[in-house]
C-alpha cells in the first residue's frame, strides 16, 4: 500500500486509485519531478566527498591546504570539460537523458572507487577531474529531461531540481556524520548512492510531450551573442553567484570543524547548511514563476552578501550562533542558481542559446576555482570572517547585473507598450 499522502498525490494528477506502483503513474509530471530530484540526490553526491572527509584524507596523504583544495578544484574543470565535450557532442539528442544520466552516475561512482583502490594522493586528482566529467551527463540531461515535462510551472521544478542537486551535494558530510570519519567507507557509500541514482533514472524516468532537440554550438556565434547586453547582465549575475556558491559550499564543514569539538557534529552542521539550500531553490522558482525571474535572483543575492560578511566573524560565539547564520546563508546561497540560466532562454535567440549557456556554464565554473584555492588562504592569513568576506562581492555585484536587467526587461516593455499605442 502507499501512504495517503502519495495516493492524494496521485489522484490530483489523474491517476485512478486502483493503479499501484507502476509505470502507469509516473506519467506525471510531477511523479516524473520526483524520479528525478531523487535521481539527482544520490547520483550528484560524488561532487563533495573527498570534502566531506578532508580532515582525514590530509592526515593520511599528508596534505598540504593548496593540494586539499585542488581535490574539489579538479572536478569543476573536470565538469566543465564534460559539459562542453558533451554540447559539441551534442550526446543529449544522441542519447536518451535518462540513459545518459545512468551512465554519468556509472562513470562518477567508479571514478571514486578509484580514490579507494589507489589511496594515492595523484591518482585522485585525475580521478576527480573524471569525476566533474561524468558528472556532466547528469544534471544537464536531468534539466533537459524535466524541461520535456513542464511548460508552465518551470521556475518551481528547476527550483526543486536545483534542490535536489543541493541535497545531493550535502550527502556525503551525512554519511560522514552518520559514520565516522573514515574517509574509505564514506566514498564507497556514496559510489553505491550514485549508481543507485543512475538506475532510478534508467528504469522509472520517461520523456515527456514537450521534447526538445538540443541547439548546436556555434563559437562564430560568440561575438554576436556577447553584443546581447541582457545576456551579459544575466551572465555577470551568474558569474557572483559562482563566485560564491562553490567555495562557501567546498569549505563550510572545515569552518565547523573549528566551531564543533566532535568531528561528526561538524559534518551534521555541514549537511545542513548545505541541505537547507534546497529549500531556498523551492523558495526562489516560486517566487519566480509568481513574479520575476530578476527580483527572485536579487533576493537572494542581497541575503546571501549578509551571509558572507557576518558568518566567519561569529567562530567565537556559541556554536548555535554560526550554525544559525550559517544556515540562512546555506537557504540563500544557492536560491538564485536556477534563474540564470532561464533568463539566458528568454533573451537570447533559440538558435544560439546552446552555444549561450554552455559559455555561460564553462565560464562561471572556471571562476570557482580562484575562489575554492583563495578562501583557505585569506583564512590563514585573517582568519574565516576575512576569508568568507571575500566571497561577497560576488553576489552584490550579482545583485547589481540584476537590478540592471529588470530595469532593461522594464523599459522594454515600456517601449512594446508605447508602440502599441501608436496609431497604424
Amino acid at each position: 500500500m502507499l501512504p495517503g499522502n502519495v495516493w492524494m498525490f496521485l489522484r490530483s494528477q489523474g491517476v485512478p486509485d486502483s493503479v499501484s506502483i507502476t509505470s502507469r503513474r509516473l506519467s506525471a509530471p510531477k511523479a516524473q519531478l520526483l524520479v528525478l530530484a531523487l535521481a539527482l540526490v544520490l547520483a550528484m553526491s560524488p561532487w563533495f566527498s573527498t570534502a566531506a572527509v578532508l580532515a582525514d584524507l590530509r592526515s593520511s596523504w599528508g596534505l598540504s591546504q593548496t593540494a586539499a583544495s585542488w581535490l574539489t578544484i579538479t572536478v569543476q574543470l573536470g565538469f566543465v570539460a564534460g559539459a562542453v565535450v558533451s554540447a559539441y557532442a551534442r550526446l543529449a539528442d544522441r542519447i536518451s537523458p535518462y540513459r545518459l544520466i545512468l551512465l554519468g552516475a556509472l562513470g562518477a561512482a567508479s571514478a571514486n572507487v578509484l580514490i579507494v583502490l589507489a589511496d594515492n594522493f595523484s591518482v585522485a586528482l585525475v580521478a576527480r577531474f573524471l569525476t566533474g566529467a561524468f558528472l556532466a551527463g547528469v544534471y544537464p540531461p536531468a534539466l533537459k529531461a524535466m524541461s520535456s515535462w513542464y511548460q508552465k510551472g518551470r521556475g518551481l521544478a528547476l527550483g526543486v531540481l536545483i534542490g535536489a542537486l543541493t541535497i545531493g551535494s550535502a550527502l556525503p558530510h551525512l554519511i560522514n556524520a552518520t559514520g565516522g570519519a573514515a574517509w574509505k567507507p564514506t566514498l564507497l557509500v556514496v559510489s553505491l548512492l550514485t549508481v543507485a541514482g543512475g538506475a532510478l533514472a534508467e528504469v522509472a524516468g520517461k520523456p515527456g510531450p514537450f521534447a526538445i532537440t538540443a541547439t548546436r554550438i556555434d563559437p562564430s556565434q560568440l561575438r554576436n551573442i556577447l553584443a546581447n547586453r541582457e545576456f551579459r547582465l544575466a551572465s555577470l549575475g551568474y558569474f557572483g553567484h559562482m563566485w560564491e556558491l562553490y567555495a562557501m559550499w567546498a569549505w563550510i564543514a572545515a569552518f565547523f570543524g573549528e566551531v564543533f569539538s566532535s568531528a561528526r557534529s561538524a559534518s551534521g552542521a555541514a549537511f545542513a547548511v548545505i541541505a537547507v539550500g534546497s529549500a531556498g531553490s523551492v523558495h526562489a522558482g516560486l517566487l519566480s514563476d509568481r513574479r520575476t525571474r530578476t527580483e527572485a535572483a536579487r533576493l537572494a543575492m542581497r541575503w546571501s552578501t549578509l551571509g558572507a560578511v557576518t558568518t566567519g566573524f561569529l567562530i567565537d560565539l556559541h556554536p548555535a550562533i554560526p550554525l544559525t547564520a550559517a544556515l540562512v546563508w546555506g537557504f540563500w546561497v544557492v536560491a538564485d542558481s536556477a534563474q540564470f540560466s532561464t533568463i539566458v532562454t528568454e533573451v537570447i535567440d533559440p538558435a544560439l542559446v546552446g552555444t549561450a549557456l554552455t559559455l555561460q556554464l564553462a565560464a562561471g565554473f572556471i571562476l570557482t576555482v580562484f575562489t575554492i584555492f583563495l578562501v583557505p588562504v585569506v583564512r590563514d592569513a585573517a582568519g574565516w570572517g576575512a576569508a568568507f568576506m571575500l566571497l561577497a562581492p560576488g553576489p552584490v555585484v550579482g545583485a547589481w547585473a540584476m537590478s540592471a536587467l529588470h530595469k532593461s526587461a522594464l523599459d522594454r516593455s515600456s517601449v512594446d507598450r508605447n508602440a502599441l499605442r501608436k496609431p497604424s
